[in-house]
């Protein structure tokens, strides 16, 4: 494990804690509307978080949560840091890849998913730039690419067109 790691087991247990299952229990969901208003108002800088907002693929409202997009190669990327079974992946995927992401204002995007063996190094940057996700990976940010290819199946990446890149951010 990596130095400094140590002291915040107890920190990444309850964060794994309320998302048992994959899902956010209320203390969870609580968070996420905090973070949901906070990121959406371009009060944090757009690498610390942003909302995506994402029609349901069952209620056909549109659904919003916070998100921390991480730029690589001069593109932003969103991760699942709770895999693929997360509820976002899959409205995403019913709604062709069409989102809207609020910063301060909305910016209409589509999302396009990498395909597992491309995702290595953005996964890396993703545990760099999301201390957030890191209790949800298997692997410590510090890992070796080889073991980020090993778990890239595992955790949906996707391009976001349509967002302002990073230089210009």
């Amino acid at each position: 494990m990596a130095r400094g790691r140590t002291s915040l087991r107890p920190l990444y247990g309850l964060k794994r804690w309320i998302y048992r299952g994959d899902r956010p229990d209320a203390v969870a969901r609580l968070l996420n509307a905090f973070w949901r208003w906070h990121y959406g108002t371009a009060r944090a800088p757009q690498d610390h978080g942003v909302t995506l907002i994402v029609r349901g693929r069952a209620s056909g409202r549109m659904i919003a949560f916070p998100v921390v997009p991480v730029a690589h190669e001069g593109k932003w990327y969103v991760v699942s840091m709770l895999g693929t079974h997360a509820n976002w992946v899959r409205n995403v995927h019913a709604s062709g890849g069409e989102a809207v992401i609020r910063h301060g204002r909305d910016h209409d995007v589509t999302l396009r998913e990498v395909p597992a063996p491309s995702r290595a190094q953005i996964l890396r940057a993703y545990l760099n730039a999301a201390p957030g996700a890191r209790p949800h990976a298997p692997v410590d940010r510090t890992a070796p690419l080889e073991d980020f290819e090993r778990i890239a199946p595992d955790y949906p990446v996707f391009h976001v067109i349509g967002l302002p890149g990073p230089e210009t951010a």
